[in-house]
């Protein structure tokens, strides 16, 4: 009679997909009972990717891996504290978990230790290794992530695009690429509150001109305009966005020989019900360069980059552009009156040292996630950046004193609140750039771009922070195949999670794009703003930034 352990392995192997995993009787019937009598190696397995210690979602895809250890038979053994083991064998030492059975011992053992027990034949004896362990959080992650998809070329492009993930399993799906509209460039894919409903996605083409794509409940159409980095307000109704003058060029010589710097920029906003576009003039200064608007979850804060303007040339590259630091700044928004206040620094380039960028705040409202780097207002391309957490409980609540007090403040510079600093530096930075991130719906969870391994390709961690701010071990997004990477040329950057799939197809969402209907708006025109409509005649591999 067969034990527990054989039956659940035979059954497993039925139901397990390819990729090396071998159903054989023979391994069934005695690879259990062998293994369980093998020698203790003394020490933990080399396994690909490296899932030990990390903090892992209750819904996520399997966690498939490569045993990096000589042998010509490998058995694998999944355990919790609830539920029957997970027993997976394989010749190749690439191990293919089942979904089903997966994710009944996940849900089964949620904020519990799984542990990942690894046995290999090398010749007739067998060797157990030390256990592996990771720890499943209590809370979900939200079932979607999307992205771009580029090449990481220097300073050019052909093939890109948004994709969407289901994070439960392996599914990747299309938003739109380039290929719907005359191989364009489609980038700043921008989600209200995590909902796919409610999207941005902008578009450059030379056969069909620039435009925003606005997705609202299930209905998509075009504006004539272009917008940059987008954030909607909590109640979906208008969108802030930058409006800048941007330029890509290099360096003779470094790590990273590709920079971005904005020669002119400001922040504008796009009224959904109105169809009209606007900006006040605390958020389009002459003498400012402002970029990254996020909101507070309430929608009474608009928070953004600021950084001053010490050129008038806005068609040369300055030849301090490494000193140019930007300050994190927020500003009250009134959405019943529409009407802005005065901006307040919330922490200065002064203070820190170093360039403040892409701000994100967690649903909750507790937690301010951004990047710092060197200089400059492109993260992705300076190995410099890393990732840090601000507590705004701590900081804002220390300042409601003063913010009353300035209420009625109006002009001039941006108000210092010159509170003491409540941030920190992430443990999970590497010695590569760290950029673009997301939080999930429930605050639990951030997706975040690193280049950490290579310094070339970006790549899409997720990370587990518990409510008192305590960041866990990152984990690569996992793949069907666990040498996907190995030899994967795409680089994925600007991680957005959401709560499902978007729900216009790519095929509709490519006919609006082709399509003559259009919005059109009355852009404030400044140096920053990019002219819309068709672009100039020339080589189809056209600039453009990850």
């Amino acid at each position: 009679m067969m034990s527990k352990y054989r039956r659940s392995l035979w059954l497993l192997c039925l139901g397990a997909p390819a990729l090396g995993v071998v159903c054989a009787l023979c391994l069934a019937g005695s690879a259990v009972t062998a293994a369980d009598n093998a020698v203790a190696a003394g020490r933990p397995p080399q396994i690909h990717p490296d899932w030990a210690g990390a903090v892992i979602p209750p819904n996520i895809a399997p966690l498939n891996f490569l045993v990096r250890e000589s042998g010509s038979r490998y058995l694998v053994r999944l355990r919790s504290q609830h539920g029957r083991p997970l027993e997976i064998a394989s010749r190749s030492g690439t191990i293919a978990i089942p979904l089903k059975a997966w994710r009944q011992l996940l849900d089964a053992n949620r904020g519990g230790q799984l542990t990942f027990e690894v046995f290999v034949q090398d010749g007739k004896a067998w060797r157990r290794f030390d256990p592996l362990a990771c720890t499943i959080a209590p809370e979900d992650i939200d079932n979607y992530l999307a992205y771009r998809r580029i090449h990481p070329v220097h300073a050019a492009w052909r093939d890109m695009g948004i994709y969407q993930r289901d994070l439960r399993r392996f599914d990747e799906s299309t938003i739109l690429t380039g290929a719907y509209f005359g191989d364009g460039c489609v980038n700043c894919h921008t989600f209200c509150n995590q909902r796919a409903d409610t999207m941005l996605v902008s578009t450059r083409s030379r056969q069909y001109g620039n435009a925003a794509t606005i997705v609202r409940d299930g209905t998509a159409e075009k504006v004539a305009a272009t917008f940059g980095y987008g954030a909607w307000h909590p109640t979906g109704r208008i969108l802030v966005y930058t409006s800048a003058k941007i330029t890509m060029f290099q360096h003779p010589a470094g790590d990273e020989i590709r920079d971005v710097i904005d020669l002119d920029s400001l922040l504008a906003y796009y009224d959904v019900d109105s169809r009209t576009v606007k900006t006040t003039p605390a958020l389009a200064r002459k003498d400012r360069l402002e970029t990254y608007p996020t909101w507070s979850p309430d929608g009474r804060f608009l928070y953004f980059c600021s950084a001053p303007l010490t050129w008038t040339e806005r068609n040369v590259i300055p030849a301090d552009y490494d000193r140019i630091r930007y300050d994190l700044v927020r500003i009250a928004y009134d959405a019943q009156r529409d009407a802005w206040g005065e901006p307040e620094t919330i922490l200065s380039a002064r203070e820190t040292g170093q360039s403040i960028l892409l701000p994100r705040i967690s649903p909750d409202g507790r937690w301010l996630l951004f990047t710092m780097c060197r200089y400059g207002c492109f993260p992705v391309y300076q190995q410099s950046s890393d990732l840090y957490l601000m507590d705004l409980q701590e900081k804002l609540e220390a300042a409601s004193v003063k913010f009353e007090a300035r209420a009625g403040t109006t002009g001039g510079e941006a108000s210092d609140l010159t509170l003491p600093t409540s941030y920190f530096k992430l443990p999970i930075n590497s010695d590569q750039s760290e950029s673009w991130h997301s939080w999930s719906s429930n605050s639990r969870w951030i997706a975040f771009s690193s280049k950490r391994g290579n310094g070339t390709f970006t790549r899409t961690y997720l990370s587990y922070i518990d409510p008192n701010g305590v960041v866990h071990k990152p984990l690569l997004l996992p793949q069907q195949d666990p040498t996907h990477y190995d030899s994967c040329l795409w680089t994925y950057s600007v991680p957005e999670l959401i709560a499902g799939p978007v729900p216009v197809t790519r095929e509709k969402l490519g006919r609006v794009v082709r399509g003559a209907r259009r919005i059109d708006v009355q852009l404030p025109i400044t140096t920053a703003t990019p002219k819309a409509g068709p672009e100039t005649a020339g080589d189809p591999y056209r600039p453009t930034r990850e």
